[in-house]
Order: structure tokens, then sequence, then C-alpha cells
């Protein structure tokens, strides 16, 4: 099981806000196999002396560096907290604060020194994130699977969730007479079938709320539009995974339903880039990196795709969005293509970070704007 904390939107809001003269951002990939989780631990400690060490050579002011350098350490030094990761690992601090994002993407290392964080990664965790649920629904039975990339799957143990059909109205059998009689016959085992599909809704939505990972159904035809007719879960896909769940394992079930996650994820980038080349035709899209860059400081862009691999260091001026390449990282420089996907966050914009093979032309950045520049 993958132990994932990824941030609200507020909380993403919030550190795309924060400026701090003394803030470090480590990402590394990790492993979410207990036995091997040391090793991580190893690399992380590696990275946090880097990390301190950028802020001695830029001069920071003492007592800041040994509170960064003493909370890292306390964080090497957590043993309940490395039995327990995901694909990777980022972690923001400054010297009065430190937060940890365990996410199930996995990640290029990374240290950053600067006055911000570093937040494509969270980027490209909350925009594609390559796990989900499947909802086995039978009359038999319920279950709800936790599926990851290519980790075992796991069935989620729900304190509410109905034992059958059949328990759920508290009859022996769905074909038993109501005391009325008034159900009765196959209206009457649809009547019951529909209470059913309420009573796991009710307990997925405690579950689920907040989240935003694709639910699929795997359920009869019948039985999955009666689930649908009552669904309150935003996030339940189209696509079924058709017959009787009841005697498939989940490992079975999880490999029916990662097609179903990647497709989502393709189509997602279509439909953005059908939108993308048609706002460039009338002058409101681009992956020129300088044009991104001033469109995103004078709030224009609406919609970015961003290299979450590529990193840039520089700046970019606060009034007109010129860009400054720097030779190398270091406390006085960031990365720009983070500080671009920064500013069309605090703008309201959307930010999708993706892998280059998925951005137009292999730039680093493109944007959709909301008016031509």
């Amino acid at each position: 099981m993958l132990h994932v904390d990824l941030p609200s939107r507020e909380e993403l809001a919030a550190l795309a806000r924060h400026i701090h003269g003394s803030s470090v951002s480590i990402v590394l990939p990790t492993t979410p196999i207990t036995p091997d989780t040391d090793v991580d631990r190893l690399r992380f400690r590696a990275l946090a002396e880097e990390a301190v060490g950028q802020l001695e050579a830029a001069c920071q002011e003492g007592s800041a560096v040994e509170a960064l350098r003493e909370s890292l350490a306390d964080l090497v030094d957590d043993d309940g907290f490395w039995r327990f990761q995901a694909r990777s690992l980022v972690v923001y601090a400054t010297p009065g604060t430190l937060r940890t994002f365990r996410l199930p993407t996995t990640v290029e290392p990374l240290v950053a020194v600067s006055d911000r964080f570093h937040l494509k990664p969270l980027l490209r965790a909350t925009a594609f994130g390559n796990s989900g649920y499947v909802l086995a629904l039978a009359e038999g039975g319920v279950r709800l699977i936790e599926v990851s990339a290519d980790l075992p799957a796991s069935t989620v143990r729900l304190a509410d969730l109905p034992k059958d059909a059949a328990a759920s109205v508290g009859k022996a059998s769905l074909n038993d007479r109501s005391p009325s009689g008034r159900l009765t016959g196959s209206e009457g085992k649809k009547v019951r079938l529909r209470q059913y599909a309420r009573q796991v809704n009710r307990a997925l939505r405690d579950h689920l709320a907040g989240q935003s990972v694709p639910l699929v159904l795997a359920a009869v035809e019948s039985l999955a539009a009666i689930y649908r007719s009552v669904n309150t879960y935003p996030h339940l896909v189209v696509a079924t995974i058709e017959g009787s769940p009841e005697h498939r394992a989940d490992d079975e079930l999880a490999q029916a339903a990662r097609p179903v996650f990647d497709a989502l994820h393709q189509q997602r980038l279509v439909d953005w880039r059908s939108t993308f080349d048609q706002r460039r035709n009338a002058g409101r899209a681009s992956t020129d990196l300088a044009q991104v860059a001033r469109a995103a400081t004078f709030e224009a862009v609406g919609s970015l795709l961003v290299d979450i691999d590529r990193v840039i260091d520089g700046r970019i001026d606060e009034t007109d969005g010129r860009i400054y390449e720097a030779d190398a990282a270091g406390a006085d420089s960031y990365g720009v293509l983070d500080e671009i996907a920064r500013r069309v966050l605090l703008s309201g914009g959307e930010v999708l970070g993706v892998r280059q093979g998925d951005l137009p032309e292999g730039a680093p950045v493109a944007a959709i704007l909301r008016y031509a520049l």
C-alpha cells in the first residue's frame, strides 16, 4: 500500500504564496517497500547536507542555518516516518517550519535553496495520479479496492459498507416479500438493489470526501446502472469493468482498471492539446518560454503544461516577466519553470505537470492564454 499525502488545493495555493529568505526544497524518489527505506533515508541526509551547504555558501544568517540543519536532522532520525513511504518524497523547510508530502509519482532528485518552494513535483502528482479505486459491486458482496501503478491491490476496510444486498435491507433474500406485500417480483428487487446502492454510496462518500482520484465500477450491467443513478462521487468514471466481480481477485480487477486510468490521463492531454491548437490560431497560446513567463507575470495564463523534469536556473522580473538565467543553482536564484507555474497558480490558472513527451514541440512549457498579448 502506498502511504500518500497530497496537498489540497488550498495547501498548494499557500505553498505558492510562500516567500522566505531561507527556504529549502528537497525532492527524492523513495520506495514503499519498508525494508528498503533506510537507503532513502541516507539519500535524504546527503541532500539535506547539500542544502545546508548552499545556505552557508550564500552567507545566510547562522541561526537560520542551524535551525534548518536541526529540523532536517530530526526528520532523518524519525524511524516511524521512514517506515511508511510512497514513490517520492517532497520536503519543504524553513528555519521555523517543515512540511512533507509523499507522492504516488516518481520524480528526479533535487535540492533547491531560494526564497520560495519548488512546486513542480506536487503539480504532477495532483494533476495525474496513477492510482485510483475499483468498486467491486455485486448482490452477494461489495468491496472497495485501492489500486496503484505496480503494487499489489488492496481492499479498503470501511466500517459502514454493507455485507451484501440482502443484508443491507435486513432480508435473508432479495426475493422475500415486504410486510405490505408491495415489494415483489423484479420491480421489488430493483427497489431493494437501489437501497443497497445508496448504502454503498454513503459508505464511500465519507471515505472519498475531498479526493479527486478516479473510481471505476465493476458490476453487471443492470446493477451498474442502478448504482450510477444514486452515486454522488464526482469522479466515478464512465467506463465499467463488466461482469460480476464476486469471483475475481483484487489484483485481477486492478489489472482491468489500470488501462482505464491511463486512458483518462491521455484523454485529458488530448483535450488540452485540441484547445491549445485552436487558441494558437487566434494568438492565445504559446510555447515560447519568454512569452509564457511574461504572460504568467501579467496573469494572462489560463492553463499551463510544464515539464516537471527540466530545470532552468535563474530569476524572473516581478514587473515585466523578463527571464534572467543563472549558470548554476544557488540561493540567489530559483527554477524559472517552477516560478512560471507558481505565478499561474497565484492568478487562479490551471497547472499540469507533465513529461517532456507530452509537451508540444518538446518545449519546456506550453500555455493557453486568457487573452492575446
